[in-house]
Order: structure tokens, then sequence, then C-alpha cells
């Protein structure tokens, strides 16, 4: 039998078939459905349930209460917030059998979601993007986009550190923290240095 490299508490339940990355914590009450894929150095915490298929990158870190629903891919470095809410069925009913029309959503690398945002399913999280606490998700969000409210609506743009960014006439910012130099062209932000 193989040692485990990833840690788990005593209440959590892990079924087989799943693949868990070395370095993962899991805590308190969690569970780990069979057939998701959970990369290296991930932090799940306490109350989490990760359904089958969910794929989630390396360094990801979920926050209590979060449910992971079948169709979800986080890439790596991805931040869920306190009781954030994933969907992945557009028009549920419970007596309606949709198993088989769950819509896909992936996180992209480095997004942040902010505690007790809804991602409604088949909409897509940009690198770096930041949805803030709250906010209702009802279309892709770009990369290094910052999106807030119900709807959610884009009021700015985010460092890859977590900080609004300040364009000048130029189209050019600098993150405070990292000195990071970015680009705002065409409604679309990239990091230039």
């Amino acid at each position: 039998m193989a040692e485990k490299k990833y840690s788990a508490h005593p209440t959590a339940v892990i079924d087989e078939g799943c693949e868990i990355g070395e370095g993962t914590t899991i805590w308190h009450f969690t569970h780990i459905m069979s057939g998701c894929k959970i990369g290296e150095r991930c932090n799940l915490g306490q109350n989490v349930v990760v359904l089958p298929q969910v794929v989630l990158g390396n360094n990801v870190k979920v926050q209590n209460n979060v449910s992971i629903y079948t169709g979800v891919v986080c890439e790596d470095d991805v931040f869920l917030g306190p009781s954030m809410v994933f969907t992945n069925v557009v028009n549920p009913r419970s007596a309606i059998v949709r198993k088989n029309e769950y819509k896909k959503t992936v996180v992209k690398k480095g997004a942040s979601i902010g505690a007790n945002a809804t991602i409604v399913c088949g909409h897509d999280i940009g690198r770096y993007a930041f949805i803030g606490a709250g906010a209702v998700v009802t279309k892709n969000v770009p990369d290094y986009a910052l999106v807030v409210g119900n709807p959610a609506r884009q009021t700015g743009w985010m460092s890859e550190y977590g900080h609004k960014l300040k364009f000048d006439k130029n189209g050019e910012a600098v993150c405070p923290e990292s000195g990071e130099k970015y680009l705002l062209k065409d409604n679309t932000v990239k990091k230039v240095g």
C-alpha cells in the first residue's frame, strides 16, 4: 500500500478513485468524491465538498463551506473564498434529472473569488481576475478584471498581486507591490514586465 503524500483530518471523507497531490491539506468534515483530481499543495478548508470529475490545479486554496460541483475546473493558484458558490445546471428542478446538461466552468490561473460570490455555470473566470465578495457572475470575466455586484459588473483591473491597477493616458500601469508593469489596449490587459 502506497503511503499517502497529503494530509487529511480524521473527519474528512475521501472516496476511492480520486487523485490528491503531494502536500495537499484537507480539513474537518470535507468530502472528496471519486473521480476528482486535486493538485499539489492545495488547501481545502472545513466543510468543503468536491464532486466527481472536478479538477483543481496546484496551490488552489478553498476556504470553508465551498461546494465544487462536477463541471468545474480550477487552474493553478486559484483562491475560492468562504461560502462562495458554483452551479452546474442552468435551470435546475428537483423532479427533472439534468445530469447530462452540466455546464463547464473554468477558473483560470491565479483568479480569486470572494466570500459568498456566486458563479453561474458555463461562464469562465479569466487569469488573475478578481471577483468581489457577494458578486453574482452571469457572464465570462476577462483576464485581470475586477468585477463586483449583482449581476457582476467590471469596475477595473487587478494586478497579479491583487492590487487595483491605475492606468495612465498611455494605457500603462504599475503594481504598487511588485513593480510589475501592465498595458491596457483594446479593453484587454497584459503584463509587460
